[in-house]
């Protein structure tokens, strides 16, 4: 790659991450070619649309495909730079599974040449890019690897996970600071040369490993905090005092700053990254261990509540307000409320409806409970009980007189203005009724 040319890069996986990446780096200018295993994923991307639901991607990947910037592929092609954004899932031992980063490897290998780059952005144990390395050394003798020669290698091998919140991926991909972890400090540099061609944040260099471990720390960190709030919830839930106010009061302490509870933890990264690091060393994390055991205890409470609502409105349809893992997203991915709400529909079946503004179909888990996907408005009109799983705009938005009437469990706490049942009844977190 010369320094002063664009570089052609190549991004492998289509994803959450991998395609807004490769949207922005073809605005930056470079020629982009997107790979995925998908045909569906791909024929979408060259038609200029998009197969997920991002602020404001639609109209970058349109744009940049009409210039000839990124096109899709299934096949891997030459490039200068090969960005690896592909899924790492753990198995039901909750071990990571790096077998896409390696299968991915596999097909990088077979394009390179001497002066490429290869950057890992997939979520990884410590110790993958050292893995994908030696899987490039393996296949590509003909190459020297970092860290394996003493001569001057034939390529850079980098680790730089992304670091976004959902709804703001393009924002904050060229905006937050990046952490680049080279095999080598030569392999760094280079990688920190590709990513201030569009990133404004500060991009700092360290270690391969020491990056690795910086995306799961960070994930892990926020997943204890939320299993405080989370286990705060059901103690103030079997004390019955109300959440909210608790936090709400221990927050004005300079120094407290509790986070909001929910029915659980979902997404790809905080409910799973964890337990990497558990993996990895697991007598020196029971903090951790505990934590995640807490967030996913939460999803059983969570069910145990809403059934004692609903079986205290036995003639009341009841909706569950929510689908994705967080607000205003089309993500389901290790979805809390998507857990919540399938256990209600198997119990319960045509009696339970939900609302999801961000699906146009329900998954597959509720196909033949009876359970119906229906709008807000419907819900309003025809549902006795509302259970909040998720806090979308477009929950929030109902005034108090729409809802006054309804039996609620707000798990989200974005209706505290709703009347409670007087007196409260212990074991009731969140749950308020009308008066």
């Amino acid at each position: 790659m010369k320094s002063d040319l664009k570089p052609d890069v190549c991004v492998v996986g289509l994803g959450y991450i991998g395609l807004p990446t490769a949207a922005v780096v073809a605005r930056a200018g470079c020629r982009v070619h997107g790979v995925d295993v998908s045909q569906q994923v791909v024929d979408t991307i060259n038609r200029g649309e998009i197969h997920i639901e991002e602020v404001d991607l639609d109209g970058l990947v349109q744009g940049v495909v009409a210039r000839g910037l990124l096109k899709a592929s299934t096949e891997v092609a030459a490039s200068d730079v090969f960005i690896i954004a592909v899924p790492t899932p753990f198995d039901k031992n909750h071990a990571p599974d790096i077998s896409y980063v390696l299968a991915a490897g596999e097909a990088v290998a077979r394009a390179l040449k001497p002066g490429d780059t290869v950057i890992l952005e997939s979520t990884s144990p410590v110790g993958t890019t050292e893995a994908l390395r030696d899987l490039i050394a393996a296949r590509r003798p003909d190459l020297k690897c970092p860290g394996l020669t003493s001569e001057t290698p034939d390529l850079s091998i980098a680790y730089c996970p992304e670091r976004v919140l959902p709804g703001k991926i393009l924002e904050e991909l060229t905006n937050n600071d990046r952490s680049i972890g080279g095999i080598t400090p030569r392999c760094a540099r280079k990688a920190l040369a590709f990513y201030k061609r569009f990133v404004r944040g500060t991009c700092v260099t360290t270690d391969a490993r020491s990056a690795e471990m910086t995306k799961l720390v960070e994930n892990a960190y926020r997943d204890v905090n939320i299993a405080f709030a989370n286990e705060l919830s059901m103690v103030a839930d079997h004390m019955g005092l109300d959440v909210w106010e608790v936090i709400r009061l221990a927050n004005r302490h300079p120094r407290v700053n509790i986070l909001t509870p929910g029915p659980g933890v979902g997404g790809h990264c905080i409910a799973v990254d964890p337990w990497f690091i558990v993996h990895g060393a697991p007598e020196q994390t029971p903090l951790i261990r505990t934590a995640r055991g807490v967030n996913d205890g939460k999803i059983h409470h969570v069910v145990a509540r809403a059934e004692a609502l609903i079986d205290a409105h036995p003639q009341a349809r009841v909706a569950c307000l929510g689908l994705a893992f967080k607000a205003n997203i089309d993500d389901f991915r290790e979805s809390p409320a998507r857990a919540v709400a399938a256990r209600l529909a198997r119990k319960y079946g045509a009696r339970i409806n939900l609302v999801e503004p961000y699906a146009s179909a329900l998954p597959r888990e509720f196909k033949g409970t009876g359970a119906d996907l229906i709008d807000i408005d419907t819900a309003l009109e025809s549902c006795g009980v509302l259970i909040v799983l998720v806090d979308h705009d477009a929950f929030r938005a109902v005034p108090l007189a729409e809802r006054a009437d309804k039996a609620v469990y707000d798990t989200r706490g974005i209706w505290l203005d709703q009347p409670r049942a007087q007196p409260a009844t212990a074991g009731q977190e969140g749950l308020k009724l009308a008066s």
